[in-house]
């Protein structure tokens, strides 16, 4: 109960932007520097490039090949980097702890490789997105609380994911667009209304929820899908690899949550096989617990959302 210092971690992701000042040589700049600092990173160009920032000079083969960041970890956990041609279209590469190792590529069509080491970065953020989205996750729990298993579950489950990712591309191409933070405070807020309907459901009535789950998660998974979306876009893609990066992103966002849902069934089926019974008066504080932590994000986000915190 005693007041301690908050700490919180520094931003993750580094950005480096590289803009070529004529043909084969570039300054490079982070434009957002990662926490562990732009000296540390372990940086490796191309091995025809020279490399010593703000310097990176390709001759005439030009900036075509891997690029690689060895010290991703516990501090920096992503790194998107920006290549600004003098001619042509701007060209954004993600590397993560998963994938380090990115090939840029040349101003004609994509390899087969590109593409494949397109698809490994873009399942493996979409994830890491889902499986590191506390409240995505949350909801979908929720869903399971009230829903339980069977065809009904699979229906909520797939009406949830046909919801986000239908917004998901819609958003990612620009044809509709809401501000991140009264949209993160929606998200919560529709995280404490599935907490009040587990809690109806425990008393015995009828929930909106339980009448009609495809519905309800189809209705949310559209405000879900547009977060995705913003951590998705805040990437940078390049546009003509947009609708294949959406694709990869959205698949990883489908194995994440997939896996998080067999887990819960899992942890369910075993809970019934033990026969554990909570005593009556603790049989509320699972689904009040779920609502009370929503309601403190939805809080904290509508107070961004007012310009108070």
């Amino acid at each position: 109960m005693l007041p301690l210092a908050l700490h919180a971690h520094e931003t993750s992701l580094g950005v480096l932007e590289f803009r070529e000042v004529r043909a084969g040589a570039f300054v490079g700049r982070w434009t957002m520097e990662p926490s562990i600092g732009a000296a540390r990173v372990d940086l490796r160009a191309p091995a025809h490039c020279f490399l010593r920032l703000p310097e990176l000079n390709c001759g005439e083969k030009g900036l075509v090949g891997p690029i690689t960041i060895g010290n991703l970890g516990a501090n920096m956990s992503a790194a998107l980097i920006k290549i600004i041609p003098i001619a042509g279209e701007e060209r954004s590469y993600t590397l993560t702890t998963a994938n380090p190792t990115v090939t840029v590529l040349g101003q004609g069509a994509p390899t087969l490789q590109s593409w494949i080491e397109l698809g490994v970065t873009y399942v493996n953020y979409g994830i890491d997105h889902i499986l590191l989205g506390a409240d995505h996750l949350l909801f979908v729990l929720g869903l399971i609380w009230i829903v339980g298993g069977g065809w009904r579950l699979v229906k909520t489950i797939t009406a949830f994911t046909v919801g986000h990712s239908a917004s998901l591309a819609a958003t990612a191409f620009g044809l509709i667009g809401v501000p991140e933070r009264p949209l993160n405070a929606c998200i919560a807020l529709s995280i404490v209304f599935v907490g009040v309907e587990i809690v109806k459901k425990q008393r015995g009535e009828t929930s909106l929820t339980e009448r009609y789950p495809w519905a309800v998660a189809g209705a949310f998974g559209l405000v879900h899908g547009i977060g995705f979306a913003s951590a998705l876009a805040a990437l940078g893609i390049e546009r003509r690899l947009l609708p294949a990066a959406l694709a990869f992103f959205n698949v990883g966002v489908e194995i994440g949550q997939l896996a998080f849902v067999l887990l819960a069934l899992a942890l369910i089926w075993a809970h019934r096989r033990l026969g554990a019974l909570l005593p009556e008066r603790a049989a509320f504080v699972p689904a009040y617990a779920v609502g009370s932590v929503a309601m403190f994000w939805f809080i904290g986000r509508l107070l961004r959302v007012l310009a108070i915190g």
